[in-house]
């Protein structure tokens, strides 16, 4: 799915403009993006968690000349995904699971039922 198909679903689910929509998608990314640079975590319950991991820095090499260079520390965005959305993912009634989402039915209580 890109972002021009999540603003899509938007569109049809929501019942609003495409310019809406695009205003919405946009603003829930800029958020993610604004607190993962802050290191903050966002956790979004039943769907998972996004948070910054740190590498430490460390020797590599210039693959093309083969010099020793120094790799600097960098954050990384990482994201770990909530069991109700892997359970969501294993299950056997994705289409159930699907068009229970479309309706606007929370995951937690469609990954529940027996």
């Amino acid at each position: 799915m890109t972002k021009a198909d999540l603003v899509e679903e938007v569109v049809r689910v929501a019942r609003v403009s495409k310019k809406q929509a695009e205003i919405i998608v946009n603003t829930v990314f800029s958020a993610i993006v604004a607190a993962l640079r802050h290191e903050d975590k966002i956790e979004l319950r039943g769907f998972g968690s996004f948070r910054v991991r740190r590498r430490r820095p460390r020797n590599g090499r210039n693959p093309k000349t083969g010099d020793r260079v120094v790799v600097p520390e960098k954050r990384i965005p990482y994201f770990k995904p909530g069991k109700e959305l892997k359970d969501l993912i294993n299950s056997s009634r994705r289409d159930e699971i699907s068009s229970a989402a479309v309706a606007g039915e929370k995951f937690a209580d469609r990954a529940t039922e027996p």
